[in-house]
């Protein structure tokens, strides 16, 4: 670890130095968020072209963020026993490797005779493998290497990454479903260097002591007990509900069936979410010094709220970017706050195991999202799926209130 990354504990750093390690951080945070904003504009074709109703649609990403459910917690072990760098990388070349080759669902299904989607939906799981751990480890990377305020600032940086890379993905995603449903599956290649980038100049601290399968599930015990903990990871996991369910996965239905456009407009207008959420989310760290994180936390909801309320009143697709936008301002606002406090409330020695558990959440969120907003989809159809998710962003409100006390009041897990 180069000695410009870390800050004094208590120093406030307004640069952030550029580095290897500070690239790899970025490059995993868009290669993690890859997986499923790339390919839902391509939903409608796919469902039309492989003969999918769009209530199973909702497997290509339910089948992906299975994998992270059941292995988030042992990868979490691994990384912190072994350390970062021998579980990012395996994950990285084989999100690559299978996420490229979903691109021969249905010749391989043709010559075998079986159900192009079935084999769409085994080598989803194998790449939802390599998928399991990226979103959990660049945040606890974040931990390692920085402290204090600059690790706020660059979480906030890290979110805007994701964002961004939520932002290009539909658009780009889009525009290649134009040439064929199955083009968005090239996009995964990218995984591959950013992995090799990762072997050969990743610099990072392996964690000076380590947890026994038994200390670690007993650690769980103890993380899940914790109300501040318990707090966030239920917001990290209805974030995901909102956003996979109400957004990721039907959004484009809506767009395209209501507003008569091709899939490229429809990422376009996905990824103002981004978009907005990459432009609020580097304020963060001054929005939180001025006010509080909580504070910060709880302005993210009625963002959300208000707009996936009026997604469904929209009259116009121009109209419909007010609330895609106010959808990703309190998107800007939710996600590296959550994290920035998760971060926090970690020791080094089992940060991974902490972030591994928030990563199984936010895996739940998304297996969840979809389901859950298939059900209302069939109950009261698109409009129902905004409803429902902006009620969830209201009972949030509460919760926090409830559950997250203020910032000089955090308490690390020990």
């Amino acid at each position: 670890m180069k000695p410009n990354e870390m800050s004094s504990e208590g120093k406030n750093e307004e640069r952030l130095p550029i580095s290897a390690n500070l690239l790899i951080i970025f490059g995993t945070t868009l290669i993690a968020v890859m997986g499923v904003a790339s390919i839902t504009p391509a939903f409608p074709r796919m469902s039309l072209e492989l003969g999918i109703p769009p209530g199973m649609i909702s497997l290509v990403v339910i089948i992906f963020t299975i994998p992270g459910i059941i292995l988030t917690p042992f990868l979490g072990i691994a990384a912190d026993r072994f350390g970062r760098r021998p579980v990012l990388v395996p994950s990285l070349l084989l999100f690559g490797v299978a996420g490229f080759s979903c691109m021969f669902s249905e010749p391989i299904g043709l010559a075998l005779g079986i159900s192009p989607f079935l084999i769409l939906l085994c080598i989803r799981f194998v790449q939802g493998v390599g998928a399991a751990a990226l979103g959990s480890l660049n945040i606890t990377i974040i931990g390692d290497l920085y402290r204090r305020q600059q690790r706020a600032q660059v979480m906030g940086y890290n979110v805007s990454m994701q964002s961004t890379g939520t932002a290009i993905y539909p658009t780009l995603g889009g525009f290649l479903t134009l040439f064929g449903w199955f083009f968005p599956f090239y996009l995964p290649l990218l995984a591959i260097p950013i992995g090799l980038a990762a072997l050969f100049k990743l610099e990072v601290p392996k964690p000076e002591d380590t947890l026994s399968i038994r200390q670690y599930f007993t650690q769980v015990g103890i993380v899940l007990r914790n109300r501040q903990v318990a707090g966030l990871f239920l917001v990290s996991t209805s974030v995901f509900i909102m956003l996979y369910g109400a957004i990721i996965t039907y959004l484009p239905f809506l767009i395209i069936t209501f507003f008569f456009v091709n899939s490229f407009i429809a990422g376009l207008v996905i990824s103002l979410i981004s978009l907005a959420a990459a432009i609020v989310s580097p304020f963060m760290n001054k929005l939180a010094q001025r006010f509080s994180m909580k504070t910060v936390l709880l302005s993210a909801f009625p963002f959300m709220a208000l707009g996936l309320f009026l997604v469904p009143f929209a009259p116009t697709l121009l109209l419909l970017l007010i609330p895609v936008a106010f959808f990703g301002i309190g998107m800007g606002f939710a996600m590296p706050t959550t994290w920035t406090l998760l971060v926090r409330l970690a020791p080094t020695e089992y940060r991974a195991a902490l972030m591994s558990l928030n990563g199984l959440v936010l895996r739940l969120g998304q297996t969840l999202g979809p389901l859950i907003m298939a059900v209302v989809l069939g109950i009261w159809a698109l409009p129902g799926v905004y409803w429902v998710a902006a009620l969830v962003a209201l009972v949030l409100i509460p919760i926090i209130f409830v559950t997250i006390p203020s910032g000089s009041e955090l308490v690390k897990v020990h």
